[in-house]
């Protein structure tokens, strides 16, 4: 039953809001309850002093007041109510009319200002002819308005110029109503194409988050870190040696020199020679690298008293360094999203080229983790505490023992600066002898 007439539309916002107040007198000169949706707190304010300025009797309901939300709401559909409210507030609230209410025409909406989304403005027209019940709904529009402003205001200018539009005078078209739909979806679409794009976008990051917090977890939960430990540094051997030695190249070419200076800073091995490996393949030269690498890290484990203290630490470095290293991909990855925008100049989708470079990256992180993590745990020093005995004795009675000499003494009393000066003078040792020491 609620009647939903066409947009009201001003010249400025001024006429506009002049003409808001007028509609709340013709209807609470009837006794019909009104509810004012606002986009912004100003605007509630502004209005609110026009009215009080009118002598009409109202309520503000705003952020500044949301303890009072339900209250305030709850009592809108009385007859002779006026109530002020921000967009959204007070929802889940039931508005009830009241007998005088209905027989008034119930419960009158009215917009102040269309918003970007039509969803939110269904909302406050909805509060309006619930079960049944009478009412009717009227926005509100100025040419002055962000949605307005945005979207074919000139066009709209030059048509109140051309009727000759006087000032605090309305249009009321089903063509304006239309246009500014049509304006709404336009930014509803523009919207919906900019949250798809983020979250394909997010979508990466978060593919990448699962893995990374897949393992914190493992981490976190205790498990026996051990295994993912030698894996780490098979993977740190294999990778290297991929580095420093082609599939392709023959045994007297293998530059041993770049392996060693690579490998030996993270895994602690003796120094590899031409002599050691000339009978040995790429994949030969692997295992024997890994053999090693496995045996110096079990003598590593060798030097603490429990196994346990060796499995604890290497969950606190993992995590350590696994904490570390995705803080600083996503700062990266952060910087590598603001510029992929460049990408489409040289004809290359952003979006994919985001997704290749993140994955890279992440590679690359990956990697870098299991080198941070393996570096620490070769070069960990186990300490102990040694309790030490005290060996030192005071002899002063033997003069021919030097080898441990008894405390100086001081041959007469010390005086202390505010002690009586010793050559009677009265005064203080520091304002007498003293001053002159």
């Amino acid at each position: 039953m609620r009647k939903d007439l066409d947009d009201a539309v001003y010249m400025t916002k001024k006429e506009k809001y002049r003409a808001v107040v007028e509609a709340v007198k013709e209807a609470h000169a009837t006794g019909q309850p009104v509810l004012v949706g606002t986009i912004t707190i100003e605007v509630s304010e502004l209005l609110s002093g026009m009215l009080r300025r009118e002598g009409i009797q109202h309520k503000v309901l705003n952020a500044k007041f949301h303890e009072l939300e339900a209250e305030i709401v709850a009592e809108a559909g009385v007859h002779g109510a006026v109530t002020i409210a921000t967009n959204m507030a007070g929802r889940g609230t039931d508005i009830k009319l009241d007998d005088e209410a209905r027989a008034a025409g119930g419960l009158k909406i009215i917009g102040t200002e269309r918003h970007e989304s039509r969803r939110i403005d269904n909302q406050l027209r909805g509060r309006s002819g619930r079960q049944g019940d009478p009412g009717e709904s009227r926005f509100y529009i100025s040419l002055e308005d962000d949605l307005m402003r945005l979207f074919g205001s000139d066009k709209m200018m030059s048509v109140f110029k051309s009727l000759g539009v006087q000032e605090n005078e309305q249009i009321e078209h089903k063509m304006l109503s239309s246009a500014i739909e049509r304006a709404q979806k336009k930014i509803e679409s523009n919207n919906f194409g900019i949250r798809k794009n983020l979250l394909e976008y997010d979508q990466v990051n978060n593919d990448q988050r699962e893995i990374i917090y897949e393992e914190r977890r493992k981490v976190l939960n205790g498990e026996n870190m051990r295994d993912a430990i030698f894996r780490m540094i098979t993977e740190t051997v294999d990778n290297t040696v991929d580095v420093c030695i082609a599939d392709e190249q023959q045994n007297a070419d293998w530059n041993l020199r770049e392996l060693n200076d690579i490998l030996i800073p993270i895994i602690p091995l003796k120094h590899i020679t031409h002599e050691e490996t000339a009978s040995m393949k790429k994949n030969e030269l692997k295992q024997y690298l890994k053999e090693e690498a496995v045996k110096l890290y079990e003598s590593k484990e060798a030097e603490f008293p429990e196994k346990e203290q060796i499995r604890e630490l290497e969950r606190v470095v993992l995590l350590k360094v696994i904490d570390r290293k995705w803080m600083d991909h996503i700062d990266d990855m952060d910087q590598l999203r603001q510029g992929i925008g460049l990408q489409a100049y040289g004809q290359r989708d952003p979006l994919v080229e985001y997704k290749m470079s993140g994955f890279e990256m992440f590679d690359s992180m990956i990697a870098s983790i299991q080198e941070d993590t393996v570096k620490m745990l070769y070069h960990v020093k186990v300490e102990q505490k040694v309790e030490r005995e005290e060996v030192a004795k005071v002899t002063g009675t033997n003069k021919d023992d030097t080898s441990v000499r008894a405390p100086k003494k001081r041959a007469e009393t010390k005086i202390y600066p505010n002690d009586p000066c010793p050559c009677g003078s009265g005064k203080k040792y520091k304002q007498c002898h003293g001053r002159k020491a």
